[in-house]
Formats: C-alpha cells, sequence, structure tokens
C-alpha cells in the first residue's frame, strides 16, 4: 500500500511541476492545485497508514499505538478547504486578467509565430 501511495504523489508532483512548466495561465493554475494534492497524500501518509483501526477517544485505557493519529487528517481537511478557496480565487483572477489582455499567456502575450 505504501508503494502505491509513493508512487500516486510522485506522479502528482512531475505532473504539477510539468503543468506549472506551461505557458498558460489556467494550466498553471491545475498544476499549483496537483502540487496541493500531492502535498496534502503527503501529510496524510506521514500519520501511518492504519485500517480498521479506532479514533482516539478519551478516557480510554488501551495502547496508544492502535489508534489512528488525528492531527494529519484535521491537517489534510483543512488543507483541502483552503486550497479550494485558493483555486476559485486563482480561476477569478485568471477570467479577470484573461478579460483585460485577451490572452490567457502568463507573460500576457502570444508567442510569434
Amino acid at each position: 500500500m505504501e508503494l502505491v501511495l509513493s508512487l500516486g504523489i510522485g506522479v502528482l508532483v512531475a505532473s504539477g511541476v510539468w503543468l506549472l512548466l506551461r505557458p498558460r495561465t489556467y494550466q498553471v493554475i491545475i498544476g499549483l492545485s496537483l502540487l496541493g494534492y500531492a502535498v496534502n497524500l503527503f501529510i496524510f501518509s506521514m500519520g501511518r497508514l492504519k485500517s480498521n483501526a479506532a479514533p482516539v477517544v478519551p478516557g480510554a485505557e488501551v495502547d496508544p499505538s492502535t489508534f489512528a493519529d488525528p492531527i494529519p487528517q484535521a491537517l489534510v481537511l483543512t488543507a483541502i478547504v483552503i486550497g479550494f478557496a485558493t483555486t476559485a480565487l486563482f480561476l477569478v483572477v485568471l477570467l479577470a486578467a484573461r478579460g483585460f489582455t485577451g490572452t490567457d499567456h502568463v507573460d500576457g502575450r502570444e508567442p510569434e509565430r
């Protein structure tokens, strides 16, 4: 399972970096989103992958290694909400910039042919 998660994070990072280097602003925004998803998966994987583990229950007198860690899950949930809001803001700025300049290139002008 860890190998699949590592490969997924690697593919998301590689795709995000490749899209960040593209000349169109929409592709840059999607690349930033993919990098954000890769970071979220990385943070989530730092909480150890456990299936069928109980959440932390106050007052329970058991071995703490059998519990799932709630901190990475809370961090990732917060990051997803913030990432969604940031992506929405970027898209609004993209539409406004395209309306003002007439192009969606990162540098603001079409390449010469």
